[in-house]
């Protein structure tokens, strides 16, 4: 991977704050964290089931904290599988995660299942899973967090949303997914109405079509087709962009698209 380094080494916001960055072992989440690690944080990430995928990001994490020129941070991570019939339920993968890591200082969820179905095809099982998973967990967490965030006069959370989901729109065959992921954007701004006078802030970055590991050859086509001029972005984009979003305290309460302009 590929990170813009300059003024590595020097002091920023990140250096030496605790991040966390629930499915952070791959695609978006891998990128981000990386980002972090760059920048001075010591970061701790988790995954979903491959220790082999979480061990590799945990040593590339460690090079990059040896490239910031920073001291040395002690990176972790560990697999918490959430949902499903084998995963944990957010509330308990909420409280099995922060038990293991403590209140982070900076707050990254960038996992959340996606599911293709038409809205009349869709039974309840299918609502509870998307809807548990990409907006009842990304809840639990904030709230678990916030109030050390509060009590300490900084904090950075930041949410990803679907594609096309920054504002309120109809969807053919994305509905409880995309309803999921739009309601992230009131919790947002929840956030940020009562907690930014303590220097906190929570914000929403929807990707586009993004190639990570993950993607198929199908899907990289299709992606082609709908992206300006072919352009498919990829997990450096998206990270380049959070990394900034992150950064911003002036930014808050904020849901951006960061799509390149796709035409689905």
């Amino acid at each position: 991977m590929e990170l813009n380094i300059e003024g590595g080494g020097r002091k920023g916001v990140f250096t030496g704050k605790r991040a966390l960055v629930v499915g952070g072992s791959g695609g978006i989440g891998k990128a981000v964290a990386l980002g972090l690690a760059l920048r001075g944080a010591a970061v701790t990430i988790t995954g979903g089931n491959s220790e082999e995928r979480l061990e590799k990001t945990l040593a590339e994490m460690d090079a990059m904290s040896i490239r910031s020129r920073e001291e040395i941070k002690r990176h972790s991570g560990f697999l918490c599988k959430i949902g499903g019939a084998e995963g944990l339920s957010p509330e308990k993968a909420a409280s099995f995660i922060l038990e293991k890591t403590g209140s982070p200082e900076i707050l990254v969820i960038s996992w959340g299942p996606f599911q293709k179905i038409a809205l009349h095809d869709s039974q309840p099982e299918d609502w509870r899973f998307l809807v548990e998973n990409n907006l009842l967990f990304p809840g639990i967490m904030t709230s678990l967090v916030l109030c050390d965030m509060i009590n300490s006069g900084w904090g950075r959370i930041l949410f990803f949303g679907g594609t096309r989901t920054a504002e309120i729109r109809g969807y053919l065959d994305t509905a409880v997914y995309s309803a999921a992921k739009t309601a992230l954007g009131t919790l947002a701004k929840s956030v940020a109405k009562c907690a930014s006078k303590a220097g906190v802030s929570c914000n929403v970055i929807c990707p586009g079509l993004t190639a990570t590991e993950y993607t198929t050859p199908e899907d990289i086509v299709w992606y082609q087709e709908k992206s300006p001029g072919g352009r498919v972005l990829t997990a450096d984009n998206i990270a380049d962009y959070a990394l900034d979003v992150l950064q911003n305290h002036n930014l808050n309460g904020a849901i951006i698209p960061v799509d390149g302009g796709i035409w689905v």
